[in-house]
């Protein structure tokens, strides 16, 4: 893989892989070596099978404060066709996280602003540390909000929570944003990483077959109705008993003992 510019790919433990967005200086925003590292990374990602986990986090005291946008306002006269070839390719690289198969963990560490927070949404699931800020201030800035986020905001939290943030712009934490469901849990701020890599090392000991066909059929707003989930259930559930794994999970059940899934 070559090298990689304000963003670090670790693997702290078995199966879990941790993307550390490195560029504290600027708060971890978006500049144009990361987003080339991301695209990299996450490439590197989905064709390897031994991960079972991505977690994402920052650097220092903040998360990502989203897109860097000096280059649009450097660029007054750009017609509306060369920043939409633009805007459209930032936010496809970005979103590419939505592209792995496996569980993906937003570790918010610190402030998540803008096309920053729409990353953390494009995630499954997202863990604050205390004090931890979360907006999206476009309008703010006389920008319509971008990076999928008036698609992204509104599943996760529902429609009338997605207008107050987005029509407002304001800032959020802790357990406001957790009663939002904006974030599934606040975690102690000293503890913060590695806690949140303790959770991606338990989705990491789970079935992966089961984990992946899990997550598949929970994407964008899960199924139709109650018999299109019926029918989803009925094929996936028999594939994972047609497993080694589920043979594995019976017997470590049986043996009180803890679970060594093979993916097989």
């Amino acid at each position: 893989m070559t090298e990689l510019t304000h963003l670090r790919l670790e693997r702290p433990s078995e199966g879990v892989a941790l993307l550390v967005l490195d560029n504290p200086d600027m708060r971890n925003a978006m500049s144009d070596e990361m987003t080339a590292s991301w695209v990299a990374a996450v490439d590197e990602l989905a064709g390897d099978p031994s991960v079972r986990a991505v977690v994402v986090t920052g650097e220092g005291s903040a998360f990502c404060s989203g897109g860097n946008t000096s280059w649009i306002a450097s660029e007054p006269d750009a017609s509306v066709d060369h920043l939409r070839t633009r805007m459209l390719a930032f936010y496809r690289a970005w979103l590419s996280i939505r592209r792995l198969e496996v569980p993906t963990i937003a570790a918010i560490n610190g402030a998540a602003i803008g096309a920053g927070l729409c990353m953390a949404l494009a995630c499954d699931l997202r863990f604050a540390a205390t004090g931890a800020k979360m907006g999206l201030p476009f309008v703010k800035l006389g920008m319509h909000p971008g990076m999928a986020g008036t698609y992204l905001l509104p599943h996760v939290v529902g429609e009338a929570a997605a207008k107050d943030l987005l029509l407002t712009g304001r800032i959020v934490e802790g357990h406001e944003a957790q009663a939002l469901g904006l974030v599934s849990r606040v975690m102690e701020r000293e503890s913060f990483l590695d806690d949140a890599l303790a959770v991606a090392a338990d989705i990491a000991a789970t079935a992966p077959i089961a984990s992946r066909l899990t997550k598949l059929a929970l994407a964008d707003e899960g199924h139709r109705d109650v018999e299109a989930c019926l029918q989803w259930e009925a094929m996936a559930q028999p594939i994972t008993l047609a497993t080694a794994d589920l043979q594995e999970g019976i017997r470590a059940a049986q043996e009180k003992r803890p679970a060594v899934f093979t993916g097989r």
